[in-house]
């Protein structure tokens, strides 16, 4: 969503649907495009409701408000763009979504606090970034994900996928003009 103006987010599925937010200007902001939102969406429906999710790049907060909409119990939004962060509480506040909360700060940080166990995680960093293998691991290796978490991945198409701990199974990916998503379940073995 570029141009001039002000850039808005629409939610596309559930008791927020076609509600259009507006989102921060920031350079290389990019929401998660409506058709890719609603292929994972449709991925994760059986998981969803009831589900605690964890939106570690929050950025516009098309996924973890997408996600609250369709009947996540708990959202976490963790950005650290202030811009971006004052949006999405006013998205918050707009939507009375009680249920989601904002992190202002960077993901790495956040997840050096103390763990708690969430069974979705959105992660979409900025593209060429290099965080992707390094928060993979430390998600894993810190307690922050339920035994069958699922875990959204989206980067550039024409990037390498990170290498991904061990019990990182694939469900699903796919590749969509300029970008690949995938998601992956953890599987815990006794």
């Amino acid at each position: 969503m570029a141009g001039r103006g002000k850039q808005r987010l629409r939610i596309i599925g559930g008791r927020w649907r076609g509600r259009r937010l507006e989102i921060a200007d920031l350079p290389g902001l990019r929401p998660t495009a409506d058709r890719n939102r609603e292929t994972l969406f449709n991925w994760l429906q059986p998981v969803l409701p009831g589900s605690r999710c964890l939106d570690l790049f929050a950025g516009s907060g098309a996924l973890g408000l997408e996600a609250a909409s369709r009947g996540a119990e708990r959202v976490v939004l963790v950005e650290q763009a202030v811009p971006a962060v004052r949006q999405l509480r006013e998205a918050i506040r707009l939507l009375q979504a009680d249920n989601v909360s904002v992190w202002p700060g960077d993901a790495r940080e956040f997840l050096r606090a103390q763990s708690q166990a969430f069974d979705i995680i959105f992660l979409d960093p900025p593209f060429s970034s290099g965080l992707l293998t390094s928060i993979c691991e430390q998600l894993e290796q810190a307690g922050w994900m339920a035994a069958d978490a699922r875990i959204y991945l989206e980067h550039a198409a024409t990037e390498t996928p990170p290498p991904l701990p061990e019990n990182w199974q694939l469900l699903r990916e796919k590749t969509a003009g300029q970008v690949r998503y995938a998601l992956y379940q953890r599987v815990v073995r006794p």
